[in-house]
């Protein structure tokens, strides 16, 4: 049992919860709590730990035989109990945590796989609130989206409230984060036949007058100040979401749940 917090592993899995530098640098990041555990692809699971008795536990038990059976060559090492409080980052940890693997995706595996393929993507601008960018990646899932494309100012994708706030979709989601957001853009629509749309004063229809049965990619802007005027620019359309009231826009993770599900509605 790992008693101290001198622990090499115990200090750089502290790192890995508060450094995006340290988990792009590794290429890993931490996954708490017993479902979201359970959610990981055992090929992604490098190291896992619990909290001192949790093994003993009826639930703990079926637990770690699920580890076992998906992850074989992966042993779980239990942690005293105040030594894995300080590795996590909720303040109620559920008694399990794992080291976990970032899964690299391409431009392809966004745009869908397979012979049916049409893409259904979420382009995101500098979007910068974890709860935002995880409501938005569940939702994917949930609304059949082929992928997430995220500029590099955007909000860590891999960290911890993120990751929570995904529910597991982070896992299944196929998710880019690009340099060059603009020169992306250019390629979904002129060498993939995708039409970008982008939310904006200046569209002419709503958003349910229009045709999303083809290739299509909705842009997200920055919860603040929407999309930058270059990035708008790029839009093969503009559309409009109808607003009440004295509303001028609303919360990003909404207007992206909403463009997703037009779209998965008129794909049925």
């Amino acid at each position: 049992m790992i008693t101290s917090t001198n622990n090499n592993q115990i200090k750089n899995i502290i790192a890995l919860n508060k450094k995006a530098r340290e988990r792009k640098a590794q290429r890993l990041f931490v996954v708490e709590g017993i479902r979201a555990v359970a959610e990981v692809p055992g090929e992604l699971l490098t190291a896992v730990f619990c909290v001192e008795g949790f093994g003993s536990t009826e639930e703990g038990k079926a637990f770690l035989k699920e580890i076992a059976n998906k992850a074989n060559n992966i042993s779980v090492e239990e942690v005293a109990t105040n030594v894995f409080k300080s590795m996590c980052d909720t303040v109620t940890p559920q008694g399990v945590l794992a080291v976990v693997k970032m899964q690299d995706f391409t431009l392809d595996d966004v745009l869908g796989t397979g012979k049916d393929a049409n893409a259904h993507i979420v382009i995101l601008e500098t979007l910068q609130d974890p709860g935002n960018m995880g409501t938005i990646i569940r939702t994917a899932e949930g609304a059949g989206a082929t992928g997430i494309i995220m500029n590099s100012t955007s909000v860590d994708l891999y960290s911890p409230k993120v990751v929570r706030s995904t529910m597991g979709s982070i896992f299944r989601v196929p998710h880019l984060c690009v340099q060059d957001l603009a020169g992306t853009i250019k390629e979904l629509e002129e060498k993939h036949g995708v039409s970008v749309y982008a939310a904006h004063l200046k569209g002419e229809r709503f958003y349910d007058e229009m045709d999303f049965t083809g290739p299509t990619a909705f842009m997200i802007g920055n919860e603040g100040n929407g999309l930058t005027d270059e990035t708008a620019e790029l839009a093969t359309s503009y559309l409009k979401i109808p607003m009440e009231g004295q509303l001028e826009s609303l919360n990003a993770s909404v207007a992206a749940s909403l463009l997703m599900y037009e779209t998965h509605r008129q794909r049925k």
